[in-house]
């Protein structure tokens, strides 16, 4: 019998996006390289949707403790993005795994789950496992991830084993700061190793190309005489003018150059390599089915700031009115678990030991809306768990605050479908806009 523990006696601070996972594999093959090497056949169940048992797991949910989410003033720094409306969304993540065919041993699953940033706080109000789970801390992955994690010594076959954490994420939307002639290009030669790599190539992002340095230098020296922001203006404005939103495969920066169109992610990507060519560190931002990028300058006083902006979707700069759960944070990863790969986005993943007369393990990984118990990228259209906090010093949310589905978006299922106009892109969360990874 499953334990469930309410925020009456556990709270904890925990810390993606995936569309479906088939097409998750099919834009990241080798996310599942390790699974396939062990278990010859557990690709197509990930498509099933099957319960889970097990005779020992061993999960690695958070267990610091905490009351409800809490915004701290110095969340927001003087000089840098102002916070706005905040709301409030309730998300269950976590998986389920049942032994099918024969009994499973030595099954290790992770999965990412949303952590504490300056826009938004992560508190878990539920949890629900397995009699055998035991909670150690979450795994940190170069302080822009958290990943959960399940072990499963041994599964019988056709029991199952459950590992699901509610979480309450309060997400504020970001407006640019009052004086952006205050900032200046951060000095290369100045910046901590944390922030020199989003100055060098990820997968899909071509930093380094001498077609994309090019038009990043010429970008900047015809700006020259402009401020830094206005520089960075600059690159955004030539991203959305010059490739078109077009839904797609995942191509890249460098294809989506050539090709002059591309979805959010290509969009996103070639906005990240030309700052990055350009010595402008920027980085990928994950909410379920959307990304966008973010760019980092620096104040009069040496301090740095990040500042979102939308490069698929209506037009916001230095801000953005975005309030779906950022899932993480960067675009090359480096798994533990998959040391060989680098991972623009840090997937779900899931292997074992493979003997004579075992089976296989089927897996169903969650991340759904409380309130719908629908996949949490289905309710993008109609977020209806997202609530205004009691105390926030915002205005009220509206329907007017929520994605809104635009019917100019081509359809990936229908390609009779009318696309967008030139120079059109979707509305972020529109389901008809290619899924992201998130």
């Amino acid at each position: 019998m499953n334990k469930l523990r309410s925020n009456d006696d556990l709270h904890g601070r925990s810390s993606k996006p995936y569309r479906s996972f088939a097409s998750l594999r099919a834009r990241t093959p080798g996310h599942f390289s390790t699974i396939d090497r062990e278990f010859s056949t557990v690709r197509p169940l990930f498509r099933r949707s099957v319960l889970v048992a097990t005779l020992t797991v061993v999960a690695v949910l958070s267990s610091t403790p905490a009351a409800h989410a809490q915004f701290k003033p110095e969340d927001e720094k003087a000089g840098g993005v102002k916070f706005d409306k905040e709301l409030v969304q309730r998300i269950r993540i976590g998986m389920k795994i049942r032994a099918v065919g024969g009994p499973c041993v030595g099954i290790h699953a992770t999965v990412p789950i949303p952590m504490d940033w300056p826009e938004q706080k992560v508190s878990i109000v539920a949890e629900e496992y397995s009699p055998a789970v035991k909670r150690l801390p979450n795994r940190d992955v170069d302080g822009t991830v958290q990943q959960m994690i399940v072990k499963i010594p041994q599964l019988k076959s056709g029991e199952e084993a459950v590992a699901l954490v509610t979480l309450e994420v309060h997400r504020r939307s970001i407006l640019p700061p009052d004086d952006t002639a205050a900032f200046s290009l951060p000095d290369r030669k100045k910046l901590d190793l944390a922030l020199r790599k989003y100055l060098l190539p990820s997968p899909k992002i071509e930093s380094t190309h001498k077609q994309i340095r090019d038009i990043s230098k010429q970008i900047f020296t015809d700006n020259a005489d402009k401020t830094a922001w206005e520089q960075v203006e600059a690159v955004y404005d030539w991203v959305r003018e010059n490739v078109e939103y077009k839904n797609g495969p995942l191509k890249g920066a460098l294809a989506a150059l050539k090709d002059k169109d591309g979805d959010c992610e290509e969009l996103t990507s070639l906005f990240i390599a030309l700052c990055r060519a350009g010595n402008v560190p920027a980085r990928t931002v994950w909410v379920p089915g959307h990304c966008y990028p973010e760019f980092y300058l620096v104040d009069r006083a040496g301090e740095g700031h990040w500042f979102p902006c939308q490069a698929a979707g209506s037009r916001a700069f230095g801000g953005i009115p975005e309030h779906r759960p950022i899932l993480q944070k960067g675009d090359s990863f480096r798994d533990v678990d998959r040391p060989r790969e680098k991972m623009r986005y840090l997937s779900e993943f899931l292997t074992g030991k493979a003997f004579r007369g075992g089976g296989q393990p089927s897996v169903r990984f969650i991340r759904e809306d409380v309130a719908t118990d629908k996949p949490l990228d289905d309710t993008a259209t109609d977020i209806s768990p997202i609530r205004p906090t009691d105390d926030s010093k915002n205005k009220p949310a509206t329907d007017e605050d929520r994605p809104r589905f635009d019917p100019r978006v081509r359809d990936p299922r229908n390609p009779a479908a009318p696309g967008l106009p030139p120079g059109a892109g979707p509305i972020p969360g529109s389901p008809q806009a290619r899924p992201n990874r998130p």
